[in-house]
């Protein structure tokens, strides 16, 4: 059975899903942006509804929210705070990227692959699925683009191959990859003011991203103090991530920026019965 969200215009399904995730596609934002109890990703849940007479995909959402506020006594509300972040911006050099034409939406609607799952993101939904024989994994992002991750054993290196990227999508993307390296979990916020999708290669060292996890669980990964660009000596740093955004003609640049969160007020921990 297919994990994670399917929405049509017969049936709305949300498969083995957390209420993060649930709370993240009802209100169409980053689970990264939500504040709650600590056991909200902890339990999954399956909701499966049927699409009232004259719906489209685009009210699944506010129906989502509408069920939560009833069965699980959801209640939230948005502020904006200004956080630490890096800043995706335009290097000194030429880019490294070719530009082509824009992906299409992806269509949530179709039948699920064997072993796609799909998950929102704050711009918009993701299907993947993992080659089981050659352990690449392929992501579809729509508009924002598609990439194909595979992991370099002998040279300990993550490649990825993208393709009709936006830089809104890559920000997305490379905010993942910083949460683990040594960024004090900094998203990556798109300044470029590149409008165009691009075609993109990149790798990034797997030993230094190894290190930076290391680092963190003994307590000593970087905070928000960490100001300066890592060095690419320093095994325990995202110098892997800056050093490969650099070598597209972009830079990351720690600063500061309003960023949205949906702060939970209450919610219930089970549901009220159907």
């Amino acid at each position: 059975m297919p994990i994670g969200a399917h929405v049509d215009r017969a049936r709305a399904e949300y498969r083995y899903m957390s209420l993060t995730a649930l709370i993240a596609r009802a209100y169409k934002i980053d689970a990264a942006q939500i504040t709650g109890p600590d056991w909200l990703p902890s339990v999954q849940w399956d909701i499966v509804a049927k699409m009232p007479e004259g719906a489209s995909v685009e009210d699944a959402p506010a129906m989502l929210q509408t069920l939560l506020e009833e069965r699980f006594k959801l209640s939230v509300h948005r502020q904006t705070k200004e956080q630490p972040v890096l800043a995706l911006v335009l290097g000194k050099g030429p880019l490294k990227m070719q530009e082509t034409e824009a992906g299409k939406p992806l269509d949530t609607s179709a039948p699920f692959k064997p072993g796609e799952v799909e998950t929102d993101e704050a711009d918009g939904p993701t299907r993947a699925y993992t080659d089981k024989k050659t352990g690449e994994i392929y992501a579809d992002r729509g508009v924002n683009g598609k990439y194909r991750i595979s992991v370099d054993q002998a040279n300990m290196t993550i490649h990825m191959d993208a393709s009709q990227m936006t830089m809104a999508g890559f920000a997305d993307m490379l905010s993942q990859v910083a949460r683990l390296g040594n960024s004090g979990g900094r998203s990556v916020v798109d300044m470029t003011g590149l409008k165009g999708s691009y075609n993109l290669k990149f790798d990034i060292s797997l030993s230094e991203l190894m290190a930076a996890l290391r680092a963190q669980a003994a307590g000593t990964g970087g905070g928000e103090s960490a100001s300066a660009v890592p060095a690419a000596s320093d095994p325990g740093s995202a110098a892997s991530l800056f050093n490969t955004v650099a070598a597209l003609g972009l830079k990351l640049e720690p600063r500061k920026a309003p960023v949205e969160q949906l702060v939970i007020d209450h919610v219930e921990k089970t549901p009220t019965e159907n």
